[in-house]
């Protein structure tokens, strides 16, 4: 046996690393059903980064993992008990039953209609379902526990730590049409509502008929324009990825997917008037192609710096001295 593999199960309890393979087995067929979509709706492009953007943060917190594995098996291991430990299998095990019924139903559908979205969404939420409770039931147990509260559970805290390579898989998942659509018709409601209403402010005339804005030199459609979906599943995607990489703690993961989302709307409403504002210029005609392309492209890079600038700020320590930048975990 290779060296690397004879480390591995010296290091890596024999159940947690066949549950870690059946992870792997079951990613790789979520990987497989989505690149579907990924290959003919450019909403979806960037689900090809998903594998490699999964494969690098579990390497790169496996010494976190090892370590949390240690943490299960050691004396005085924090057990939460009591009501709260009762509360907590409740919800694995509606998790795992849940994404068990998930799974099968969207395998039934792929398997009679081929592959449709709600298919996929199905098998997508099943897998997510099925694995993050099966790493928390086959977590290493100790003989000497230590009552403790929920958050302090050994188990709970390693089974977070692959909350990113599993749920991200929702992300590059194909809504459902018909909640897809209304989502871009609220977000592209919105954008056209304030595009239309800085545009009155600037003293610039224009008529919003619908999602259209009728200019001088012709109509421009918002939706054409700016792809709403694109911008928030692209930073959600990319605020996620940071998040897992940059925070140990998820209250700052939280903070900055949700930065992620204001930044999606805010560098896409900023598209939105520039684009207008060329067409207003030069003409409808003028914002094909090139620039199209070049603004839509600039809302996820914007979006990214953003996000870095944003990382340091949260990771500010106050101290009496004075603040202090703490280095991520």
């Amino acid at each position: 046996m290779p060296p690397f593999w004879q480390n591995l199960r010296a290091t890596v309890p024999g159940p947690f690393l066949g549950a870690l393979g059946l992870a792997a087995g079951f990613l790789a067929f979520v990987a497989w059903d989505q690149s579907h979509w990924w290959r003919i709706k450019e909403d979806y492009s960037f689900g090809w980064l998903v594998p490699l953007f999964v494969g690098f943060v579990v390497y790169d917190r496996w010494p976190a993992t090892l370590a949390a594995l240690r943490a299960c098996s050691a004396d005085q291991s924090p057990r939460v008990s009591g009501w709260r430990a009762r509360i907590l299998w409740a919800g694995l095990g509606f998790a795992l039953v849940g994404g068990v019924l998930f799974f099968l139903l969207g395998s039934f559908l792929r398997a009679g209609s081929g592959t449709t979205q709600p298919a996929t969404l199905a098998i997508t939420t099943g897998a997510a379902g099925i694995l993050l409770p099966l790493l928390f039931i086959v977590a290493p147990e100790t003989s000497t526990p230590r009552a403790s509260g929920l958050w302090a559970d050994a188990r709970l805290r390693l089974m977070l730590g692959f909350v990113f390579p599993v749920l991200v898989w929702l992300v590059s998942a194909p809504m459902v049409d018909a909640l897809e659509s209304q989502l871009s018709l609220f977000l592209l409601r919105r954008v056209v509502t304030v595009v239309a209403f800085v545009f009155d402010v600037l003293g610039l005339p224009l008529e919003q008929q619908g999602n259209v804005l009728v200019l001088p030199l012709g109509s421009v459609g918002v939706a054409e324009a700016c792809s709403g979906i694109r911008s928030l599943t692209g930073c959600l995607f990319a605020g996620s990825f940071l998040a897992a990489v940059f925070f140990p703690q998820s209250w700052k993961k939280v903070t900055l997917v949700a930065a992620a989302l204001g930044f999606a709307f805010l560098t896409n409403l900023a598209r939105s008037l520039f684009l207008t504002g060329w067409a207003y210029r030069y003409g409808p005609a003028a914002i094909e192609g090139l620039v199209h392309d070049v603004a839509g492209y600039a809302v996820l890079v914007l979006t990214v710096l953003g996000l870095l600038a944003l990382i340091p700020l949260l990771n500010l320590r106050f101290a009496p001295g004075g603040p202090s930048a703490g280095r991520a975990a």
